[in-house]
């Protein structure tokens, strides 16, 4: 029986740049998911009968607003779910479940790299028929109905069996409960050379992979071990658990700082990586060497050849503003075009499906290809596997290799969480009153050439995002941005990413915090970042 239930809005359901994230006690108030899955249904047209995908990262409350999910679909009058086995799909695998099934769109459950437990962050995000995340205009419509919604439809059914694979009804849908991993892994042996993987992996080459507890230890363990042949025991912590262990499942410097120890260390693996809480972001780390997420992408976009899913080369390159600019060294000489995006993955799908590019990135450990339209963090390892299996050289001796090439781009970003909304707007404020003065001041040797809020034009369906995140371009090519970030649920999160080109290889072995020691006071200086926020340090480096 289907039935209408009387409810009330919630102010604060805004979609950020990946959904709607919350603490999980936001979310069980009274119709709060209800609410914004509803407010979801009522944006969107046509799809009486359609497929929608459903599935989350396995973070505490993914299985309760599944089911809810589930009952909510079946009374709005979708045909069918499918959904992974557990709750269990990883955001990269549900984007290719969509667009593998031609499914209407899917709901993903995933508060991304942020902490799980009861306390602790749990998010929905709408993704297109495309696989990939909604647009603005469809989350702005999503927004504007949660002001006004007065009601929701809902299946009165008993919850449906999430832990056997195979069909269900509900009210006259069909639910499929799916294999979460099999055609994910699919979709990698068609992209990238498993044999060439299988024989370097058999050479005495060692990896070590760390799933953090998180979604992608299943996807990590059957196909780095089970069908790679990686040795036993090479994926850590490949068990999805509610609270991520208690870990904080973002693959950084800071939160994997042992898998880092372990690779700077005497006797360390020839290559480790990790992934985060929902599968999509990645940490590439050789021996003895850190490849930033900004040196990755230019690095894979220029060996991308190497696999036979990308055989036949790039259409383009795509990065976030924030990124570095490494990856516009390697577009310009492999002849092919570079599209700078605002944060957001969302900016990348325009430019796939209209075949402009074929590889982007951003900073933040986000790495991928038009194979779906999320960002892929195994995807990442297993394209840095094929290119380590067929060059035969490590992982420090392509780095230094492609920085004789390009140059070396120095990048760090310094993350200041949880500082007071007000004192982060109103740095941001201040630094927008004076970016007309900026272009031609001297601070130190360094000398401001230009100064904007980016804003940025769709080459493909002409909408304009603004206020992307201010940039200070000094003369020589290096650069501060600051934004603020909107995957976070508490006050705000300003970061700050500092980068210095250096075309001399004489000068590639510099720590990176040193070499850019100068713009780091310059950015403090300019922002007035201590006095402003009261943070006399970052909370987290990268």
């Amino acid at each position: 029986m289907t039935k209408t239930v009387t409810t009330t809005p919630y102010n604060d359901q805004k979609p950020g740049t990946s959904g709607l994230r919350k603490k999980v006690p936001v979310f069980q108030q009274k119709n709060y998911a209800e609410n914004f899955i509803q407010s979801i249904f009522d944006s969107l047209d046509g799809f009486n009968g359609e497929t929608l995908v459903i599935g989350g990262d396995g973070r505490y409350y993914n299985r309760e607003v599944i089911q809810i999910a589930i009952k909510m679909a079946a009374a709005n009058g979708f045909g069918r779910v499918l959904v992974g086995r557990g709750g269990i799909l990883s955001t990269p695998a549900a984007s290719n479940v969509i667009r593998k099934y031609k499914a209407f769109g899917g709901i993903v459950l995933s508060a991304s790299h942020n902490p799980g437990g009861p306390t602790e962050d749990f998010g929905i995000k709408y993704n297109i028929g495309n696989g990939g995340p909604a647009p603005e205009k469809v989350t702005d419509a999503i927004y504007a109905r949660t002001k006004t919604i007065d009601s929701y439809k809902i299946a009165d059914v008993a919850d449906i069996n999430l832990d056997s694979e195979g069909s269900q009804d509900v009210e006259g849908m069909e639910v499929v409960v799916i294999d979460p991993v099999a055609d994910y892994a699919e979709l990698m042996e068609q992209l990238f050379d498993f044999g060439a993987i299988r024989r370097l992996l058999s050479s005495g080459f060692r990896i070590v992979f760390d799933a953090m507890s998180a979604v992608t230890g299943p996807y990590a363990k059957e196909i780095l071990e089970n069908r790679l042949g990686a040795a036993k025991g090479s994926v850590l912590n490949f068990i999805p658990l509610p609270d991520f262990g208690g870990h904080h499942p973002d693959p950084n410097l800071v939160h994997a700082r042992a898998l880092y120890e372990e690779m700077m260390g005497d006797n360390a693996p020839d290559f480790g990586a990790a992934s985060d809480g929902d599968g999509d972001r990645n940490l590439i780390i050789g021996k003895g060497i850190f490849v930033t997420p900004s040196d990755s992408l230019a690095m894979l976009a220029a060996n991308a050849q190497l696999a036979p899913g990308y055989s036949k080369g790039l259409a383009g390159i795509a990065r976030s503003m924030p990124t570095s600019a490494a990856a516009d060294r390697v577009a310009e000489k492999l002849g092919i075009g570079i599209y700078e995006t605002p944060t957001g993955w969302k900016f990348f799908g325009n430019l796939m499906d209209a075949g402009l590019v074929t590889i982007c990135g951003e900073e933040s450990a986000g790495t991928g290809s038009n194979h779906v339209r999320e960002k892929d963090g195994l995807w990442a390892v297993l394209l840095w596997l094929n290119i380590l299996a067929v060059r035969q050289d490590s992982v420090q001796e392509i780095a230094r290799q492609h920085w004789m090439i390009y140059g070396r781009n120095y990048y760090s970003r310094h993350d200041y969480e949880e500082v007071d909304s007000a004192a982060a707007n109103g740095l941001v404020d201040a630094l927008r009153a004076q970016l007309s003065t900026l272009p031609g001041k001297n601070f130190g040797a360094l000398k401001v050439a230009t100064a904007d809020d980016f804003s940025y034009n769709d080459p493909v369906d002409k909408s304009v995002s603004n206020n992307q995140g201010i940039r200070i371009l000094f003369e020589g090519g290096s650069r501060v941005v600051f934004r603020l970030s909107g995957t976070g649920t508490s006050g705000a999160t300003l970061r700050v990413y500092i980068e210095r080109y250096e075309p001399d290889s004489s000068r590639h072995d510099i720590d990176t915090q040193e070499a850019l020691a100068d713009l780091i006071a310059v950015a403090d200086e300019i922002a007035g970042i201590k006095e402003r926020t009261g943070r006399t340090e970052p909370s987290v480096i990268t």
